[in-house]
């Protein structure tokens, strides 16, 4: 499967199938702090991702009240 990173920008190579909790395992990434995404759907920890998706990984973004 590609797995395109926002922070830094790039794009990585992983073979599936494996859950969305093990490749954040594998990237080194915390799950809190970014949204997985299967085309237009948000996928939750326990989804298991294939090698023909396309995944993007976005970092959270939070605001404050002002």
């Amino acid at each position: 499967m590609q797995v395109h990173l926002s922070n830094p920008k790039r794009v990585v190579e992983v073979t599936g199938p494996l859950r969305v909790a093990d490749l954040m395992g594998q990237l080194e990434l915390n799950r809190e702090s970014v949204l997985v995404i299967r085309g237009d759907t948000l996928v939750t920890g326990d989804v298991t991702l294939n090698d023909a998706d396309d995944i993007e990984i976005r970092p959270v973004i939070s605001g404050g009240s002002v």
